[in-house]
């Protein structure tokens, strides 16, 4: 998956019932279900121009509102954070062993970061 699907994807997952019903659709249909402009267009009897059009629109909406909201890059930011946290822990947890005290703190640091993660998810 390239970076502007990525990104479409995610701003549909966080925006999308923000779309009209027929954006949502071709959206999800096009980017999600990787249907050709053609197939949707055909599948709802209209042209691939009209298809095209609607979700041109779709994504330049999505895109307004993350430009507006920050939402997704504050997402992506603590999602890389939390990333990072845990691979700090792992190394804590790897030099804790021997020290009972610190060990403790280290699995409850893990335990604690693992719950946000699962939380994001």
């Amino acid at each position: 998956m390239d970076d502007e699907t990525l990104l479409m994807t995610m701003l549909f997952d966080f925006f999308g019932d923000l779309l009209t019903e027929k954006q949502r659709e071709y959206f999800d249909l096009y980017h999600n279900e990787d249907l050709s402009l053609s197939e949707i267009a055909e599948k709802a009897g209209i042209t691939r121009q009209g298809v095209y059009d609607i979700i041109t629109r779709a994504e330049k909406s999505l895109i307004e509102i993350e430009l507006k909201t920050g939402v997704v890059r504050r997402w992506q930011e603590i999602h890389s954070g939390l990333e990072e946290a845990g691979k700090i822990v792992r190394e804590l947890l790897e030099l804790s062993v021997g020290n009972k005290d610190s060990l403790e703190l280290a699995r409850k640091l893990a335990s604690t970061l693992e719950r946000l993660k699962s939380e994001e998810d």
